[in-house]
């Protein structure tokens, strides 16, 4: 009975230590000399891959800035560590500890903030609809009867059969595992539409074979904060995060880095994905907070 109470003992210590490990970052990447960043392979200009192992976009740069001032907290270089997350693994691979800020398109939303913390918000997304040009779609009523993509574990679809003008609109989802594969379903074809954040959806059509072929159509579907996600329960790493993005606001430097991926040509193609930064995620710069998208709904 002893033996058992004391092995049950030291599993607690280690499991808590281990726990207490993972949601301390700043000590954590310390002791280890390496940070995870999570990253996705095609999250637009916010967060893509160009193969090879290598990983660029908006948050991912952001990220670097945060990452550069982790670097003089601990008092030492980092080895930067890039994991690929998917919608569907990027919050529990947060929560593990396997992932230590996670730069993709993620929503700000009240149910994540239960197992997630949320740096400020840096970039406020409208949710829209890609469709193909010569495709005669031009809003939420035209999807009836059709297939409509997205992507496994986002909340897009969700707010297009929330919206108002979706009543009596019947439509099939069919499932991409990452964003361009969602975009495959409309490029081939086997979708009519793609329901995803705009900035996705232009970032995809701009890399596309053929750009003309798709446009973004309709209505906004919602407005939605998106922003840099941190393990919950560490106050010391999102303050540090929290600092390094008024750093940038203050500076203006977070309108030049959005500038630089979602108004110049980006590689692998330079290729242009012309989107001028909204009016809410310049109020967001002017105004850095971490609330989640239903505050933005109450509005």
């Amino acid at each position: 009975m002893k033996k058992h109470f004391l092995a049950a003992a030291i599993l607690a210590a280690l499991t808590s230590g281990a726990y207490a490990q993972a949601t301390d970052t700043i000590a954590k990447v310390k002791a280890s000399g390496v940070v995870t960043m999570g990253v996705r392979d095609s999250s637009g200009s916010l967060s893509y891959t160009l193969g090879d192992g290598k990983y660029v976009g908006y948050h991912v740069e952001i990220c670097q800035r945060i990452i550069a001032n982790l670097e003089k907290a601990v008092g030492k270089k980092l080895e930067v560590k890039y994991q690929p997350v998917t919608s569907q693994n990027r919050i529990p691979l947060v929560q593990n500890g396997t992932v230590d800020i996670e730069c993709g398109s993620t929503t700000n939303n009240a149910t994540r903030q239960k197992d997630v913390a949320f740096a400020f918000t840096t970039f406020v997304e409208e949710v829209r609809i890609a469709v193909k040009a010569n495709s005669g779609i031009t809003s939420i009523a035209q999807l009836n009867g059709k297939n409509v993509a997205t992507t496994t574990g986002t909340t897009s679809v969700q707010t297009l059969r929330k919206n108002e003008r979706a009543t009596g609109i019947e439509f099939k989802e069919v499932f991409g595992k990452d964003h361009s594969d969602s975009f495959l379903l409309l490029e081939s074809g086997r979708a009519e539409a793609f329901v995803m954040d705009g900035a996705i959806l232009a970032g995809n059509i701009a890399t596309a074979k053929n750009p003309a072929d798709f446009k973004i159509v309709g209505e906004v579907l919602s407005v939605e904060p998106i922003a840099i996600m941190l393990r919950k329960d560490d106050p010391a790493f999102k303050k540090l995060a929290d600092d390094s993005i008024r750093e940038l606001a203050k500076s203006g430097e977070i309108g030049k880095i959005y500038d630089k991926w979602f108004m110049q040509a980006i590689p692998p193609k330079n290729t242009k994905v012309g989107l001028p930064a909204s009016e809410s995620s310049k109020n967001a710069w002017a105004n850095l907070n971490d609330k989640p998208m239903e505050d933005y709904a109450k509005k």
